[in-house]
């Protein structure tokens, strides 16, 4: 008597993320780099003379352009492990009631689990940790908006997935792209601070946030036309 077991089946590697293909949905996420780093631009000075202030103010319009970016761009979650990913984004982009609570329980997560992690993540890289505190606070606030409410909405909460992310094992895409982006942006754009050029832009932390912005939009853009695809190969 024979007796057959079936081989578990393999898990498939996670794809990188589909922008949903109506109009509106390509239009806005070819809108949503300008809008975020013409608003830094815009910004800027007035970030320069009185950080606090500026960052603080312009949380809320960052935080309502990633919504819009969730939901008008990106698949429901757990879409693109199931397949046809363009075919069942094309539907759910009529239903934007069931897209915007997704993308507020994303922003509910960026706020009170990420920009906590990055504040001490910062801290233990060397920001202030007697003085500055609110200008520290609301620079992993901002960091936390540009790097993780697009991952919480496209990835949901699924363990395996972010064991994926932190691990850098997954295809890079604008959405991943944009995240990688921020940090490295965030970390390149420490480098003037400690330089002995006494500039006002190079105090604490506008150079970071400059670089962290610039680094979304560059990662984002690079994550959808030159990177896509692409995965960091550990041996």
């Amino acid at each position: 008597m024979s007796s057959t077991t079936k081989a578990p089946l393999a898990v498939q590697p996670n794809k990188p993320i589909e922008i949903l293909p109506s109009p509106s949905s390509q239009l806005f996420s070819n809108l949503h780099p300008i809008l975020l780093l013409g608003t830094l631009l815009f910004n800027f000075k007035t970030l320069v003379n009185d950080p606090v202030n500026t960052l603080l103010g312009l949380a809320p319009t960052i935080a309502l352009l990633q919504a819009f970016y969730c939901i008008l761009c990106l698949p429901p979650p757990g879409s693109q492990a199931k397949g046809s990913a363009k075919k069942k984004g094309a539907k759910a982009s009529s239903d934007l009631a069931g897209r915007i609570v997704p993308t507020f329980l994303s922003l509910l997560l960026t706020l009170f689990l990420s920009a906590p992690a990055l504040y001490i993540l910062l801290i233990l890289f060397g920001a202030p940790l007697t003085t500055h505190q609110l200008h520290t606070i609301l620079l992993a606030l901002h960091l936390a908006l540009l790097t993780t409410p697009h991952l919480y909405y496209a990835h949901g909460l699924v363990k395996e997935t972010w064991f994926q992310i932190a691990s850098l094992q997954i295809p890079v895409d604008e959405v991943f792209g944009m995240t990688l982006g921020a940090c490295v942006g965030a970390w390149v754009g420490a480098i003037p601070i400690p330089l002995d050029w006494d500039r006002e832009w190079q105090k604490w932390p506008v150079t970071i946030v400059g670089g962290m912005y610039a680094g979304a939009v560059v990662g984002k853009l690079a994550g959808a036309w030159v990177f896509r695809g692409w995965r960091v190969k550990i041996s």
